[in-house]
């Protein structure tokens, strides 16, 4: 399957976010990047790569038995 590569408007789309979060993620260096010419693309299988890796988990806690007060 061919690979998609995604324009910051795009990555803001699917995230949800302004443009000036995947301007951030790719000036830090936090996210793969590709740059054709002057224009910057983020591969698709990067942008799940860095949604993984930041993606928390809920905890799951243990009910306890509810004590009496007294």
């Amino acid at each position: 399957m061919k690979e998609r590569y995604l324009d910051v408007v795009q990555v803001a789309e699917i995230l949800g976010t302004t443009v000036r979060f995947p301007r951030r993620l790719i000036e830090e260096r936090r996210i793969t990047f590709v740059k054709v010419g002057r224009h910057v693309r983020i591969p698709e299988s990067a942008l799940a790569e860095f949604v993984a890796a930041h993606t928390v988990e809920p905890v799951t806690t243990r009910r306890t038995a509810l004590r009496s007060v007294a």
